[in-house]
């Protein structure tokens, strides 16, 4: 009941803006992140050289996780570039834009609850397990908004 009165009340144009900041937003800074991992592996950089033993849990650690090279790009792979494709999508009001939006909320929840299982529970994953809830939420509405 709530649902359907909050849907009613947020525009299909409000929803779209909402999807653009969402996609901005995430896509440019896993972009961002993954750069600083990419360029510098060792993860001095970004103050990560702490973190690289957790990754030792995970399986072929030996191969992909010696370093932040790989988790980069996956991380750009996974976050960066899906949001800045359904950035793209929901610029261009294509049919599946709506679609797109709320995807890339659920990849990144689930991007987060695989840290929340390698990495001691912080506050930068909550925000973002937050931050993917809201983006799937927001992306929901825009595709039940737009089919009607």
């Amino acid at each position: 009941m709530v649902h359907k009165a909050l849907t009613k009340k947020i525009t299909l144009k409000r929803l779209r803006s909402f999807s653009i900041f969402w996609s901005l937003f995430i896509g440019i800074g896993a972009i961002a992140g993954a750069s600083g991992m990419i360029s510098d592996p060792s993860g001095a950089a970004l103050g990560l050289v702490e973190w690289l033993h957790f990754f030792q849990k995970l399986p072929f650690a030996e191969i992909f996780f010696q370093d932040l090279l790989f988790p980069g790009i996956a991380l750009l792979t996974v976050n960066g570039i899906t949001n800045i494709t359904s950035f793209i999508l929901i610029y261009k009001n294509h049919r599946y834009a709506a679609l797109s939006a709320m995807c890339c909320g659920i990849i990144l929840m689930l991007w987060i609850t695989v840290q929340f299982v390698i990495f001691p529970l912080n506050f930068m994953s909550t925000l973002y397990f937050v931050f993917g809830l809201l983006q799937a939420l927001t992306g929901y509405m825009y595709w039940k908004r737009d089919k009607s």
